[in-house]
């Protein structure tokens, strides 16, 4: 096992992770209020890689989150609205927002931030009173992406309107420092990269590609009923209602929010994994399953993506070739839809 990178100012330190394998290098550290996990081969690339990592994920944080004051993505809401130059990090992440919710037909949308502060996510997961005697404040529908206009860089969008990326920035780091590791160890060998449980990976996979535990919680060993999947290329996200939970004046509430409402999607499912050939393709596929309750296997199907949706009820339901044996092979998809007229990931800020 090859070292960890070293810590620097304001950023975790990455642990390594023993595998019994030693011709794969595994690291992880806290990232994006989740668990991030990195896995190279060869293993001598594990310190570029991480380097590589940090340089994504603390990019994209400073972009991106709603959370941080100093974000670029909270300056803008603080404007309260209008016409903005965005980076060009910023603007892609936006851009494969907006993509996504055209995609799923708005059952997933960026302009749920309102809506998520109301039921009580208004800062990092972790900082979070999970019990509260204080009842949620009143629900809306989100005032709808078809508000927010984005042309190149140039943003805008009206007063009142508040932007939370959550449905797709994940998958959009995990695709950036992917690519981002690749290009840092010269394209040598292969990298996997994992935000709390949401997949990419890139360059060439060990024999029989990846193995990559599907599960409920990132956390797998606190997971009901995980399965060993492989992964040869693209990537496998994971959305779930019973991760991020709290209560407000006796209801339980969680973090997927059904658009259409304003409330916590009330589907069927506790659950879903999905292939796609990106991460960002696959969690903005979940999210939308999630909220599309009884319809979510129709659309999954129409979308043409492997996936693996567990009900309320424990029942599970395997669709587009997702494997019912441990240990074998996902079905590859080729078409990304979130980036189709955005620029590919590659780790840029």
């Amino acid at each position: 096992m090859t070292a960890a990178a070293p810590e620097s100012a304001g950023v975790a330190s990455w642990q390594p992770v023993m595998t019994g394998d030693d011709t794969v290098a595994v690291a992880e550290r806290h990232a994006l209020g989740t668990s991030a996990r990195l896995a190279v081969w060869p293993p001598g690339t594990l310190a570029v890689a991480c380097a590589a990592t940090d340089d994504v994920l603390d990019a994209l944080d400073q972009q991106a989150s709603r959370f941080r004051p100093d974000s670029e993505l909270s300056w803008l809401h603080r404007a309260g609205g209008g016409l903005f130059l965005l980076s060009e990090g910023l603007a892609e992440a936006v851009g494969v927002a907006l993509a996504a919710a055209h995609w799923t037909c708005g059952l997933v949308d960026p302009t749920v931030g309102d809506a998520l502060i109301a039921l009580g996510y208004d800062r990092d997961f972790a900082a979070i009173d999970r019990e509260s005697r204080e009842a949620p404040a009143a629900s809306a529908p989100a005032p709808g992406w078809q508000r927010v206009r984005l042309d190149g860089p140039l943003l805008r969008f009206p007063p009142g309107v508040r932007l939370d990326l959550g449905a797709t920035a994940k998958g959009l780091g995990s695709d950036r420092a992917a690519q981002a590791v690749l290009a840092a160890t010269g394209l040598r060998g292969g990298v996997l990269v994992s935000l709390g449980g949401d997949i990419a990976v890139a360059g060439t996979p060990p024999r029989g590609g990846w193995p990559v535990t599907v599960a409920e919680e990132p956390r797998q060993a606190n997971s009901p009923n995980p399965q060993l999947v492989r992964l040869a290329s693209g990537a496998i996200a994971t959305s779930s209602v019973t991760c991020r939970q709290w209560r407000r004046g006796g209801t339980v509430l969680h973090h997927i929010v059904d658009p259409r409402t304003g409330l916590p999607a009330a589907g069927p499912w506790r659950t879903v994994s999905a292939a796609a050939a990106t991460c960002a393709d696959a969690n903005a596929a979940t999210t939308a399953a999630i909220v599309a309750g009884p319809r979510a296997e129709d659309w999954l199907t129409a979308a043409g993506l492997p996936a693996l949706l567990v009900g309320h009820d424990g029942a599970v339901h395997r669709l587009g070739g997702w494997p019912a044996t441990a240990g074998q092979p996902v079905p590859e998809t080729q078409v990304s839809r979130v980036y189709a007229g955005v620029r590919k990931p590659a780790g840029a800020r």
